[in-house]
């Protein structure tokens, strides 16, 4: 759920809002939508409504059991271990803070044994999430910007970005699958729609190959939305965009330098930096998960400096 004036933190002035955020959110539902009319296009080329109504129900299925299971999934590819506030009092009592002010339950924290700076949120809900921050970010951040870190990983669960994410990749894995099945099907000659005529498989060939191609475009698209959009609630949460714009900066030099060893790019979009970026991404942005930090950054320094919460 974007932020608004009613529910932002008594104190925290409207002009810190990033320019375009209701714009970040309009687009988001607009690229979903695109998403679930090509999984309807699909649908109907491999059974009409009945293979549109199957390919819809597995799809839940398994959207259902990524949501409801992404916190433990996550946190044990990264190889993240729970910490107590004994262990880390900082972040601790920086969480404790920002959860405050934005209303949230305190979420279980994470450590990920890795030099690669880096931090990623999850979980089902706000009642159900954690954050992981890696052993490298503790290490060459100042409190200020590691605040903004934290703060742009609890808007991830205050967005429910999770939720959104999670149906987005379920979406564009089941048109994947659905591609598949459609070229296959094509090629061996076992599909026809009722009203064959020429060129009908020359058409389903067609969807079937460009399809996945636009669901991952699309579902990259997604993530890179919700990405501006921690951006500027983390910004509103702490009172000062210039402590993330920071630590963006930094973040992505010590990714640049100490390459992650665990997970994979399927995990990537959960950071908030990409720690598998390299050369051919940034050329090839559309397929990136993340927007270019020197873009996050310019657009957080547009924002104007608020009053930090008392």
């Amino acid at each position: 759920m974007p932020w608004n004036d009613a529910a932002q933190p008594r104190g925290m002035p409207t002009s810190t809002r990033m320019p375009g955020v209701g714009r970040n959110y309009a687009k988001t539902a607009m690229l979903m939508a695109f998403l679930i009319a090509l999984l309807a296009i699909g649908g109907n080329v491999v059974g009409g409504a009945q293979g549109m109504l199957l390919f819809g129900s597995i799809g839940l299925l398994f959207n259902f059991l990524s949501y409801w299971f992404s916190d433990k999934l996550a946190l044990m590819a990264h190889r993240a271990q729970p910490v107590t506030r004994e262990q880390l009092p900082e972040v601790y009592a920086i969480v404790e803070r920002l959860t405050r002010k934005a209303g949230m339950p305190m979420p279980r924290l994470y450590v990920i044994p890795s030099e690669t700076p880096n931090a990623f949120a999850t979980g089902r809900n706000p009642s159900h999430a954690a954050v992981a921050v890696t052993e490298g970010i503790l290490r060459i951040l100042n409190a200020r910007q590691l605040e903004g870190v934290l703060a742009h990983e609890l808007s991830h669960v205050r967005n429910r970005d999770i939720l959104i994410s999670t149906m987005a990749a379920a979406i564009a894995g089941l048109i994947s699958t659905i591609g598949y099945m459609v070229r296959w099907g094509a090629l061996l000659g076992g599909m026809r729609r009722e009203d064959d005529r020429g060129g009908s498989v020359l058409e389903m060939l067609a969807w079937a190959v460009l399809a996945p191609i636009l669901a991952l475009v699309i579902q990259l698209a997604v993530s890179r939305s919700r990405e501006y959009g921690a951006d500027a609630s983390g910004a509103e949460l702490v009172g000062d965009p210039e402590p993330l714009a920071e630590a963006l900066l930094t973040l992505e030099r010590g990714n640049e330098a100490i390459p992650y060893q665990f997970g994979g790019p399927a995990t990537a979009h959960l950071f908030i930096v990409n720690p598998f970026h390299g050369a051919a991404e940034r050329v090839m942005s559309l397929f990136s998960t993340h927007p270019p930090i020197e873009e996050r950054v310019r657009r957080l320094r547009e924002m104007r400096p608020g009053v930090r919460f008392a």
